[in-house]
């Protein structure tokens, strides 16, 4: 009898955790992987669009009748073909890389020097003034280009690759500024403390000690701001005019547009060619990007 009973309590247990593990696995199924299939389809299929479209013949562009939008036959390059040799994207392509690098070393030297004076010289007003440069982020370029436009025209370099690279560390340093901030708060004061009995300078502790701890969030605010020079449309499109100087969003949007007539396999294929450097460099310093950005907004 009492082993009858110890058989009957077992499977009552081994029932009651298959009940469990099956709740848990429907849970799991409603709660992780469905939101996520949902999520990584919708950050996906834009790109999936464009590179099939990119490949595309023209009949099968608008003929969906007799061929499917989703799938592609017989692709071609014919429009990537025409994008590099017959179009100034090459060029384009050059005048990005360019501007995105450089704004990208401005901004991250003025927010080095911004970050580290706010965060580890300690004066009066530093938490004010961090918040303030965080704020001047929040400003819209939409109402900054109005009055940088006056200034690019009266110094004379309107339509030149000098004009962005030196509009864009306008939204670039502030938040860039606040990353850091975030990620030198997290390096002990009893290094610098230790350096400056020592003897060491300001300029020492900054170079030697301070930079060489703080390289991944040097990366990702680095990633940040090459992201958003590479991307950037309001101020490529009001600094610059000349087809040669253009960069890779405007050139494309405005190039390619002919009145009503969107060539739309050269438009796919040079946005698909132009998120190519971004998709490639987020690839390489992804960890150092999400754990620098967690760092920053958890301090």
């Amino acid at each position: 009898m009492a082993t009858r009973r110890r058989l009957m309590a077992q499977t009552v247990t081994d029932d009651n955790a298959g009940l469990d593990q099956f709740e848990s696995r429907r849970r799991r199924l409603f709660l992780v992987w469905l939101p996520l299939a949902c999520f990584i389809f919708v950050l996906l299929f834009p790109f999936y669009w464009m590179a099939i479209t990119a490949v595309k013949p023209n009949s099968q562009l608008t003929d969906y009748q007799n061929h499917s939008p989703f799938w592609v036959v017989g692709p071609t390059l014919q429009h990537m073909k025409y994008l590099l040799f017959e179009t100034s994207y090459p060029g384009w392509l050059w005048n990005t890389l360019i501007v995105a690098v450089a704004s990208t070393f401005l901004s991250l030297a003025a927010s080095v020097f911004a970050a580290y004076a706010i965060e580890r010289l300690r004066f009066r007003g530093a938490r004010v003034t961090g918040l303030l440069i965080f704020l001047a982020y929040l400003v819209p370029p939409s109402i900054l280009f109005i009055p940088l436009s006056v200034i690019v025209f009266q110094v004379g370099i309107f339509d030149s690759r000098l004009a962005l690279i030196l509009t864009y560390p306008t939204f670039l340093i502030p938040f860039c500024t606040w990353l850091l901030m975030g990620y030198f708060r997290s390096i002990p004061y009893e290094l610098e403390e230790s350096a400056l009995v020592d003897g060491a300078t300001r300029w020492q502790i900054l170079t030697k000690i301070v930079l060489p701890l703080a390289v991944p969030g040097l990366i990702s605010a680095g990633i940040f701001a090459f992201t958003l020079s590479w991307n950037e449309f309001i101020y490529a499109l009001t600094f610059i005019s000349s087809s040669e100087n253009k960069t890779i969003p405007v050139g494309v949007l405005t190039e390619l547009v002919r009145g009503d007539v969107y060539e739309w396999g050269a438009l796919m294929s040079g946005a698909l060619l132009g998120s190519l450097p971004v998709v490639i460099l987020y690839s390489f310093f992804v960890d150092y990007y999400v754990s620098s950005m967690t760092g920053a907004v958890k301090e």
